[in-house]
């Protein structure tokens, strides 16, 4: 489902016409071998795309427009070969509506010591050039990324990369559609939002449409294409015993199958990228979709339970940046703590709808009461996150506007049996510890639902928001509770003066 080869990076290498025509062949084919060779590299997906040599104010603002009207073009990556005066550039960046990236190195490794004379100088600039570029980008208050080092190392590579799958997210949301089923869950104030600000800095339409398009498709959905789908299932997952033969147990499992393939149709027609569902909306479903929610999840749609459109919106955008990557991306949602001196942990989850991309082992499909919602005892995967390293994320409406707030956590193991809590799970700890996290997170003004993302480091969802333009909070291990009261204070005054 999702194609990260289809976005492009353009490559723009600014120099002037001072240097004279061999000089500039010089920079064109250094450019040439460097795009060249980014491109191929697996560290950065997508396309990288070499464009003429910048050297007029005229080329410049053409380039940009250019690339604003490249539909697959997902960013623009500038470095400075030469001295490149930054006034020429001021028009093309005025224009500029692509993330940007500038990539601060130079041709050569290594200085040339015994051979090393001014026209070397001359040539090799970007420690001058760049400079020079930079001072543009912070006198007209551009976001973008910097990247300083060498272009061949590999983690210059790995940032680039970092960047360019933020970029593909980006302008993915800026051509996708949240498909709300209903509203949000009634009388909840986080999953509320200004839906008409979030268009218009993420992109992403958010529209409802009624649980009864979703049951009318359901409906339309023949026993042979459940049955069929069932079968895939249990090529995929593990199904318990008496899944296996009829009875109702199996039914359940058809009825969800008939909600996917309803809900994927429905999704495909209206080229949406995410979707919500509430369990106070499910009239003509016999069942709260969950197997479903979890199979869609996999497949790279994002999701929002209780009709929470803001965190369906940022597991799209996290599907989109994780693509390809060891590791998965989940809705999440934080449920309750462990506190146990020396193993305080918390516990996350969600009624059903957690993806199988996070699964320590083989999930296995099961059937069991829920206890809300009022329906059918619905089927969901049941499983334990796999260890390691992950990052939650959270986006929040303040009023006026948006703030994402991340958590670095490490997942462990859960050592003890829970057989009477039958969803999928994850147990991890916090950084910096329990108790300064939750402060953190609560001061911050964190939703308790979140991203899951073991596939990803808080560095892409920082990249991701800077390109949207909103408040980024990170809760590391070096995060004081007191310490980030007050740097929220302060950049109240910051992101006021940007609305």
């Amino acid at each position: 489902m999702i194609n990260l080869k289809q976005y492009e990076f353009w490559f723009i290498v600014g120099s002037q016409d001072l240097y004279g025509e061999e000089t500039l062949r010089e920079v064109a084919e250094h450019a040439r071998i460097m795009a060249d060779e980014l491109d191929k590299d697996p560290l950065i997906p997508g396309r990288v795309v070499l464009k003429p040599v910048a050297k007029s104010p005229e080329g410049i603002r053409k380039l940009f427009e250019e690339a604003n009207a490249a539909s697959d073009c997902a960013g623009v990556i500038t470095w400075m070969h030469t001295f490149s005066p930054s006034k020429m550039w001021i028009g093309g960046l005025a224009v500029n509506k692509k993330p940007l990236l500038h990539l601060h190195t130079q041709f050569n490794r290594d200085i040339p010591w015994a051979g090393i004379d001014m026209d070397f100088m001359n040539l090799n600039q970007s420690a001058h050039g760049d400079r020079e570029h930079g001072y543009i980008h912070a006198r007209m208050r551009l976001p973008r990324k910097v990247v300083a080092g060498f272009w061949r190392d590999g983690e210059v590579r790995r940032r680039i990369g970092v960047w360019t799958r933020a970029a593909a997210a980006r302008l993915d949301g800026l051509n996708s559609v949240v498909l709300r089923l209903g509203d949000n869950m009634r009388e909840v104030a986080v999953t509320e939002g200004d839906k008409v600000e979030a268009q218009i800095k993420f992109g992403w339409q958010v529209n409802t449409w009624g649980i009864g398009d979703l049951a009318e498709r359901f409906r339309a959905v023949s026993d042979d294409e459940a049955e069929a789908l069932v079968k895939s299932y249990e090529a995929s997952y593990e199904l318990s015993p008496e899944l296996s033969h009829p009875g109702r147990g199996r039914t359940a499992v058809a009825e969800q199958a008939k909600i996917e393939i309803a809900l994927r149709s429905m999704l495909e027609a209206e080229h949406a990228g995410a979707f919500t569902t509430t369990f106070q909306d499910l009239h003509g479903l016999p069942q709260l979709p969950g197997l479903a929610c979890q199979r869609l999840m996999e497949g790279g749609y994002g999701f929002g339970g209780e009709g929470d459109w803001k965190q369906s919106m940022l597991v799209r955008s996290a599907k989109i940046m994780a693509s390809g990557l060891p590791g998965g991306v989940s809705f999440m949602e934080d449920y309750t703590y462990h506190f146990e001196p020396g193993r305080e942990a918390a516990l996350g989850a969600h009624m059903l709808e957690v993806c199988p991309s996070i699964a320590a082992g083989k999930p296995r499909i099961e059937v069991h009461p829920l206890g809300i919602g009022g329906k059918a005892d619905p089927a969901r995967m049941v499983f334990d996150a796999a260890p390691g390293p992950a990052v939650l994320a959270t986006l929040v409406d303040l009023g006026g506007r948006f703030r994402m707030i991340l958590n670095e956590i490490e997942t462990i193991g859960i050592e003890n049996n829970m057989p009477k809590l039958p969803v999928a799970r994850a147990l991890w700890k916090p950084l910096p510890n329990m108790r300064d996290a939750a402060e953190s997170w609560i001061i911050a003004g964190g939703a308790h639902h979140s991203v899951y993302a073991s596939a990803l480091t808080a560095e892409y969802f920082q990249d991701w928001a800077e390109m949207a333009g909103i408040e980024c909070v990170l809760i590391d291990r070096d995060t004081k509770p007191l310490r980030l009261r007050e740097e929220l204070r302060w950049g109240e005054a910051y992101w006021q003066g940007r609305r």
